[in-house]
């Protein structure tokens, strides 16, 4: 059985951009459930739910965050699953403080980390992780590859064409 994926959310005001996350896992038939926890508003309840994710079949925990963005590094420092950080668009300084607030993690407490408002990324970065243990599942991702060669490939055909008609 595949793991789930658990989304979390510092805030309701993510959620158009982390629904793409939700959206593209949900494109791949991999279970998740999304949550908002906070790790400055709710910091007991998004601690528990790290230290418990393992156990409630949680494979990949997903923490989009802004502005501060300590949520990645909360989860990640109670839990040992994968945390992938997407760092949020907004703020003062338009997300770079988030970006630098999910990259700089101490030692020993890693969380990767996707481009700002990278939501699709992480669940593209949370299947890949999901399927070293998962044949059936590489073997979709392994196809949705080549769907993206062909549909690169018919691009460059077009392309060709127009140049040849200039």
């Amino acid at each position: 059985m595949i793991r789930k994926v658990a989304v979390i959310m510092g805030s309701d005001s993510d959620w158009p951009v982390v629904k793409g996350a939700c959206a593209q896992l949900k494109a791949l038939d991999i279970p998740f459930e999304a949550h908002i926890l906070s790790a400055h508003r709710t910091p007991a309840e998004a601690a528990e739910f790290a230290k418990n994710a393992r156990a409630n079949g949680f494979g990949v925990i997903l923490c989009a965050a802004g502005m501060a963005a300590h949520l990645a590094g909360a989860f990640a420092a109670n839990t040992t699953l994968p945390v992938i950080g997407i760092p949020m668009k907004g703020g003062a300084m338009d997300g770079l403080d988030a970006l630098l607030a999910t990259v700089q993690m101490p030692s020993g407490i890693p969380v990767a980390t996707v481009a700002l408002n990278g939501a699709k990324n992480a669940a593209w970065l949370a299947a890949e992780i999901l399927a070293l243990g998962d044949e059936a599942l590489a073997a979709k991702l392994d196809a949705e590859r080549a769907a993206m060669a062909r549909q690169i490939a018919a691009k460059e055909e077009k392309l060709q064409k127009e140049i040849e008609e200039l």
